[in-house]
């Protein structure tokens, strides 16, 4: 059973480290153009904007009116939302109902919001079900919104959480670094 669980890890850590176009032509890389049209093309992806239009609805709040963050860590990982405006109070209050029903929902091995968002199982769910009593997640109020802290010290689960990660940050192009940073 470990050697399929690890398996199972390995597989989606190799296809969550692929990066889709759509994250390598984001209007957020500014770095220097794939194409002369590159920008255009975020614009464009019909992907990207059914993960937008899916994530409004299931999190009951506006993607471009909050920013989202996925953030690796040894010890597991964060999934960190805010709203852009400070003083949004109604969006903020949103964030943290939101973000602490993941937590739990999470923690009771359901992953149904992340898969009506992204119209599939995203890598490292199936394993993070499997191991989920070594796993725990944690709804953190930080200012102008929210956090889930996820931890872990089981090799396998923590394979599982940064598949998880990975996948998150290249679909929904955030930015955020896809290597591990040290414990915050």
């Amino acid at each position: 059973m470990k050697q399929l669980v690890l398996a199972l890890s390995i597989t989606t850590l190799l296809i969550a480290q692929r990066v889709p176009l759509s994250a390598q032509t984001s209007n957020k890389d500014t770095s220097g153009p794939i194409c002369p049209m590159h920008l255009e093309h975020g614009k464009q992806d019909p992907h990207a904007a059914a993960v937008e239009a899916n994530g409004d609805r299931a999190m009951g709040f506006a993607h471009d009116k909050t920013t989202h963050h996925f953030l690796m860590a040894n010890d597991g990982g964060a999934i960190e939302v805010t709203a852009n405006d400070p003083s949004d109070n109604l969006d903020i209050e949103s964030i943290r109902t939101h973000l602490a029903q993941v937590a739990s929902m999470f923690g009771n091995g359901d992953y149904s919001t992340p898969m009506l968002v992204h119209g599939a199982i995203p890598p490292g769910v199936t394993t993070m079900k499997l191991v989920k009593d070594r796993i725990s997640f944690k709804f953190e109020p930080i200012n102008a919104g929210g956090r889930v802290r996820i931890e872990s010290s089981d090799p396998i689960a923590l394979a599982a959480i940064h598949d998880f990660l990975r996948f998150q940050i290249t679909d929904h192009q955030t930015g955020d670094p896809l290597v591990v940073e040290p414990t915050r």
